[in-house]
């Protein structure tokens, strides 16, 4: 069985400071064998990543549109922010890669795509997080969960990390798989962990975006 992480960041992240070693090293000491990259705007590091790690790593990225973020996976290349939510859909397809929604129902975070255009795309999500370590607000986490089950959705979790001691927060315990679609059947057979991470995390984040501005 894997033990997926399906949500961390790294220093290819405008917000995140840690090396891919030290996220390398990090799942290893505490078991985490299956993890999706899915850094704001790029997946360099996570491309860089699964040259690197003796485990599973899903190239994925946080890509940014106009009414919020979505997760592409099992990705080939960056897609660009800022692209329409239809035009960025289409880039993942193009890849042959899967649609994850990331954190819905944030109403904390501005990067939540908005509830309105959820909706609408139901029918295009291949996975929705439905436990993100990091979402403060707990009931979020049950209204994407909800949301998940109303449409029929494959549910995913993540520690969301942009800090080391935030790996393994939340995950997926699930049946090994080879590709996106085994992957999808692995993920309905899955099993979440998690625990919220403290608030206090964000302020991490916070400051490595700051000292990659100004340093």
């Amino acid at each position: 069985m894997l033990k997926a992480d399906l949500h961390i960041h790294t220093a290819y992240s405008m917000d995140c400071a840690v090396s891919l070693e030290r996220v390398i090293e990090r799942c290893l000491e505490i078991g985490i064998n299956c993890v999706a990259i899915a850094d704001h705007g790029t997946a360099e590091g996570a491309l860089k990543m699964q040259e690197m790690a003796p485990f599973k790593v899903i190239v994925a990225e946080e890509i940014l549109t106009p009414f919020g973020e979505i997760m592409g996976m099992f990705l080939k290349e960056t897609i660009p922010s800022g692209l329409s939510v239809a035009e960025t859909i289409a880039c993942i397809r193009a890849q042959d890669g899967l649609v994850n929604i990331p954190h819905p129902y944030d109403t904390l975070r501005p990067s939540a795509l908005k509830n309105s255009v959820l909706e609408e795309l139901a029918d295009k999500i291949d996975a929705v997080e439905v436990f993100n370590a990091r979402s403060i607000v707990r009931k979020n986490n049950t209204r994407a969960r909800l949301f998940a089950q109303k449409h029929g959705i494959a549910q995913s979790a993540g520690s969301d990390a942009h800090t080391l001691s935030e790996i393994g927060n939340a995950y997926v315990e699930m049946p090994e798989f080879d590709g996106k679609d085994e992957f999808i059947r692995a993920l309905a057979d899955g099993k979440i962990f998690g625990r919220g991470a403290s608030p206090v995390v964000h302020v991490g984040s916070v400051w490595a975006r700051v000292k990659k501005i100004f340093g």
